[in-house]
């Protein structure tokens, strides 16, 4: 049995850095420190945290009077920062750039007094953030509405469709986005796009790197957490490529059952999935009777983000 590696696969810059702020605030200011949602969704990564003092909470008030709080990378609404404000918490912002990108987009088109449909997850932290950047009082009572599919956006009445635009969760997958916003562009012509896609560089590399990938193999196997977005993407993905896909947390997860009559394995892994748990999956595979995985040329990733101001000095 063949075994295949993607690339890219495993952690991006906005995992990375969301990782590396939680790590270097335990390092200087000692545990507890808390953490509003998953940090990043994967069960090892939030686990392993865990283990070192980050103690994750759903909700600010969770959080006693003077402690040190990360935002998640999934990004938070202004209803949140203005309560970590208010309470005078210590905030560090693990928010990705790319989400802080869109957030800025839903605001500049809320004061311009546009509507703005969000293409994106019903109930997702990112989502909620997202929405939760609308102001209060927009300005000719434009607003924001989420649809989650061509259908949605059929059934959908805006106030108003002369000056509209829209912006995407960064973890979609791009042929879906992309027919949904067709969908959009067909109901209503005026639409507004971002300048750049809202869908983040990793994710678009990753689904990129599963379908070339499923054209040499007979089985996919995706490195992620069920309550990650983008690795969920990668296994429909790879199953819309007329192949065998599962999402799996690690080498416990795999059933010797999938592997009858396959002769090539492809591995692929989650943007927020430990690079350790891959290597784990691929030496299970070995076992199984795979070949030495073989790693498949991809886009090279240099993107790197910058830490916060006071957690860049040396730990």
């Amino acid at each position: 049995m063949k075994v295949f590696l993607a690339n890219p696969r495993g952690f991006c810059a906005g995992v990375d850095r969301a990782i590396d702020i939680v790590e270097r605030a335990l390092k200087l200011f000692g545990a507890p420190i808390y953490v509003r949602h998953e940090v990043v969704h994967n069960r090892f990564v939030v686990e392993k945290l865990a283990r070192a003092g980050a103690v994750f909470i759903d909700e600010l008030d969770q959080a006693p009077d003077n402690s040190i709080v990360i935002f998640s990378a999934h990004g938070v609404s202004q209803s949140v920062r203005e309560a970590g404000k208010e309470r005078g918490l210590k905030i560090f912002d693990a928010t990705c750039p790319l989400v802080t990108k869109v957030h800025m987009e839903v605001t500049r088109h809320c004061r311009a007094g546009r509507d703005v449909v969000l293409i994106g997850h019903t109930g997702h932290p990112e989502v909620e953030g997202t929405l939760g950047q609308w102001l209060e009082s927009p300005p000719d009572n434009n607003r924001i509405y989420l649809v989650e599919s061509p259908q949605d956006v059929q059934s959908l009445t805006v106030e108003h469709p002369e000056d509209i635009a829209y912006v995407t969760q960064t973890t979609l997958s791009v042929d879906d986005a992309q027919d949904i916003i067709q969908s959009l562009k067909e109901r209503y012509p005026a639409i507004r796009g971002p300048k750049n896609d809202d869908i983040c560089y990793a994710t678009q590399n990753r689904q990129d790197a599963v379908k070339e990938m499923a054209q040499k193999v007979d089985l996919m196997l995706v490195v992620g957490s069920e309550n990650s977005s983008n690795s969920n993407r990668l296994r429909e993905l790879a199953e819309k490529q007329g192949i065998a896909a599962y999402l799996i947390d690690g080498v416990d997860d795999i059933d010797d059952v999938w592997f009858q009559g396959v002769d090539a394995v492809g591995l692929t892994a989650g943007a927020s999935a430990p690079e350790r748990l891959v290597k784990e999956v691929s030496d299970a595979l070995v076992k199984r009777g795979g070949y030495q995985a073989e790693e498949v040329s991809g886009r090279l990733e240099t993107m790197e983000f910058a830490l916060p101001r006071e957690l860049r000095i040396r730990v």
